[in-house]
């Protein structure tokens, strides 16, 4: 477990949020609440984008506007490693599957593919990640109901 993921755990627990040991939709409130919530306070943080785009439009120092985006940046890694935590998906678990899948997504040269925005775009050997999530969550929630 990372260092980030144990501080998101002391995190919640410092909190009185929760922190469940295994996948799980109950997190205290009904599951479909809580990620509206959580819907909610992303969406306030993705304005701060404009915040930070108008600071540098309006030539604020550079270190002002970089620490502007990191704060934004992490902020938004925080809340969604937070709901990681109360819903029980293992972060680091999660975010090696995701990756592994992001780096499959070459073009058929060994190239990156990106569309007009710089967002990186999927090659022909893409393979998506919800097949491993799905096993892997199904494993925990197996061995955490003792049918493995």
């Amino acid at each position: 477990m990372s260092v980030f993921s144990e501080h998101i755990k002391q995190f919640n627990g410092m909190y009185k949020l929760p922190v469940s040991v295994a996948p799980t939709l109950d997190v205290g409130v009904p599951a479909a609440e809580r990620m509206a919530a959580f819907k909610d306070i992303l969406i306030e943080e993705v304005h701060e984008i404009d915040e930070i785009i108008e600071a540098q439009k309006t030539g604020r120092d550079t270190v002002e506007v970089l620490t502007m985006l990191a704060d934004l940046l992490g902020d938004i890694q925080v809340y969604c490693a937070s709901e990681m935590a109360k819903f029980g998906l293992p972060l680091d678990e999660v975010l090696d599957i995701i990756m592994q899948s992001n780096l499959s997504k070459l073009g058929a040269d060994g190239q990156p593919i990106y569309d007009e925005r710089g967002k990186v775009m999927k090659g022909p050997n893409y393979w998506k990640p919800e097949p491993k999530l799905h096993a892997m969550l199904t494993e925990r929630l197996e061995i955490q109901q003792g049918k493995k």
